[in-house]
């Protein structure tokens, strides 16, 4: 701003400045004219001639007394000079010498000097615009390696232990064949095992494939049926025809995992949840609607900002996942549809068929 203003400063004083000397070599030059039609043959005119040939710039009309064009200078388009000598007279470039009117304008070059500084101010804005969209891009990369690296080696550290619970589990298998809590732990093994394997694709591009989006629904909802309470009633509105789209199975479990965690904890171990599937023209639509607190308005374009949580105990990082599964991997959309305090929040979830 400083710069802009300085440079428009400066710009406007030297126009001034150049206006007024303009001005005075106008002067001069009427002075000459004035010389020039009270002269005789006596008179040395060498001088005035001189005066008058030395304007090749700045565009002169000269109307006599009856306001009839007389002479002009410097003028290229000359199909409507009474119209261009009245528009001098209005801006008040004129002098009057004699039953002359010396009309004239602005010199081309005092033009051109004028307009620059805005022209400059326009090429530094689009160069600061520029620089601006880069460096957003190059911070939103930074991000997205930090996610992906987080991602990464989450994915790597969990590998380890969860090879081993599979191993004693196999042991516990063999040697208590009857014991039914065995094969629940070997459940929540593989379960583990799943989001080590969401993490280590959260880092690449991983393949779409043609899957059923009734099946991820029933998976999901029968998943978390059996770890919420008995009071949060989850139910599931998918088409009798599978609805088929493109995706990776097992990273879009996770968004809709995401979404009816949020939904629990937003009803706080009471209430109701909807899971909604339908086709909309070329598009497939999720909707998950819970009857929980709800989101403040101010807060709903942040719920998707990575870090950004309202509980006591949360990361903020499973709706930012989400949406970078749904837009990134699956060219999707993912957004608030409605929330009002005190009744619920509604996501909904849109992909390409």
């Amino acid at each position: 701003m400083i710069i802009a203003v300085t440079s428009l400063l400066v710009s406007h004083y030297l126009v001034k400045d150049l206006s007024n000397e303009e001005r005075k070599k106008m002067e001069v030059w009427a002075e000459a004219l004035h010389a020039l039609s009270h002269a005789d043959e006596n008179t040395d005119l060498s001088l005035v001639l001189d005066v008058m040939q030395g304007n090749t710039t700045i565009p002169v009309i000269v109307l006599n007394e009856n306001g009839e064009i007389d002479d002009y200078r410097n003028i290229t388009d000359t199909l409507d000079l009474k119209a261009y000598a009245k528009r001098m007279q209005q801006s008040g470039d004129t002098i009057v010498v004699g039953s002359q009117i010396v009309c004239y304008d602005e010199s081309l070059l005092l033009k051109r000097l004028s307009q620059y500084p805005y022209w400059q101010l326009g090429v530094v804005m689009i160069f600061v615009v520029v620089a601006i969209f880069a460096l957003l891009a190059s911070k939103k990369a930074e991000q997205n390696k930090v996610w992906v690296g987080l991602s990464k080696e989450t994915a790597h550290q969990l590998g380890t232990p969860i090879s081993s619970l599979m191993a004693w589990v196999e042991i516990l298998k063999e040697n208590h064949p009857e014991d039914d809590l065995i094969p629940e732990l070997d459940k929540d093994v593989k379960r583990l095992e799943r989001i080590a394997e969401r993490f280590s694709k959260i880092g690449s591009l991983p393949e779409p494939k043609e899957g059923s989006m009734n099946d991820v629904l029933n998976h999901v909802v029968d998943y978390m049926r059996r770890r919420t309470s008995n009071k949060v009633e989850m139910v599931c509105h998918v088409p009798e025809q599978s609805v088929i789209v493109k995706m990776n199975s097992s990273l879009f479990e996770w968004v809709v995992e995401n979404l009816c965690k949020n939904a629990v904890d937003a009803i706080e171990g009471s209430g109701r949840i909807d899971l909604s599937l339908r086709e909309e023209g070329s598009k497939v639509v999720l909707e998950v609607k819970d009857t929980g607190k709800g989101i403040r308005k101010k807060d709903v374009k942040n719920v998707f900002t990575p870090g950004f949580t309202t509980k006591q105990r949360g990361w903020g990082l499973g709706l930012s996942l989400a949406k970078r599964i749904v837009e990134e991997y699956h060219n999707g959309r993912i957004f608030v549809k409605s929330s009002e305090l005190g009744k619920g929040t509604t996501f909904r979830v849109e992909l390409p068929r």
